[in-house]
């Protein structure tokens, strides 16, 4: 039986820790401010945007939304942007993804100032991650690394495999694990033998965005298994990327779905945030 570690848990930690670091930076006359925008009515966008002001609520934040119709243009965001950029009282600026396919990720990305991408998604902030010398990381991998810590897991020597090579995850994921002396493997659909290859992770992250892709035959008896993964299955009930049933009794720890990764990344984006403040006002 694995030990299941709760995103629940570790996340309410991590805000209570974040709402008294704001209480002190409010006694020196300073409040941080996160400005989220979002283009377009995207369901789970908006549930995201939610839980993302609830959040700020929580901790003591100043919390902006800026709700624009699908049909913004390219330069009206772009201009948007700008205007956070240089506005004092917003430390953090977060542009909800995806966006409309006729405006540009890239660009958008590239636009908000290094200094408040707290969702570590500009070129200069992945850049350094690779070296190691960061202020913010990306809030989902770092998520994960906050549940590993929390239950005293080693990384240093393990072979730890990810299984998902996007930007927003699978890549930082590896080199958060790499930066703690983990042997990273990262497996993507080209990937040859990935069973095997799986099996002999003592550390296994999968965020491949599929439902129950990793199997029981996939995972190595006593493996830590980390679910980023967040799908509906033939049922329309919430599950992750791990077929759960069947890996649990085989893991010595495991995230669950819901309730497991989820909930960090929220709670990682108010750290990243309380950082930047700090840093913009040299503290």
């Amino acid at each position: 039986m694995a030990k299941l570690i709760s995103g629940k848990e570790v996340s309410a930690k991590v805000r209570a820790e974040v709402k008294e670091e704001c209480e002190a930076l409010k006694a020196k006359g300073i409040r941080p401010g996160l400005a989220v925008i979002i283009v377009g009515d995207d369901p789970a966008s908006r549930v995201y945007v939610n839980n993302k002001k609830k959040a700020c609520a929580e901790v003591g934040f100043v919390s902006e939304e800026y709700a624009l119709p699908e049909q913004t243009s390219q330069e009206e965001l772009i201009a948007l942007i700008g205007e956070l950029n240089s506005k004092p009282e917003i430390n953090g600026i977060l542009c909800q993804l995806p966006l409309p396919k006729h405006l540009d990720e890239k660009a958008v990305i590239n636009a908000i100032s290094p200094m408040k991408d707290v969702d570590a998604f500009h070129p200069s902030n992945v850049g350094r991650i690779m070296i190691g010398d960061y202020h913010f990381l990306p809030c989902t991998p770092a998520g994960v690394m906050e549940m590993i810590k929390s239950e005293g897991i080693e990384v240093a020597g393990k072979n730890c495999v990810v299984i998902g090579r996007s930007n927003i995850v699978g890549k930082p994921m590896a080199m958060l694990l790499l930066h703690e002396n983990g042997t990273v493997t990262i497996c993507h659909s080209k990937t040859k033998n990935l069973k095997e290859v799986c099996a002999a992770a003592d550390i296994l992250v999968a965020a491949v965005g599929r439902p129950k892709f990793v199997t029981a035959d996939m995972v190595k008896d006593g493996a830590v298994v980390l679910d980023v993964g967040i799908n509906r299955d033939e049922n329309g009930k919430l599950c992750g990327d791990v077929d759960f049933a069947a890996v649990e009794p085989k893991a010595s720890y495991i995230t669950p779905v819901p309730g497991g990764v989820g909930p960090m990344t929220i709670a990682m984006l108010m750290k990243n945030t309380l950082m930047a403040a700090k840093i913009q006002n040299e503290l």
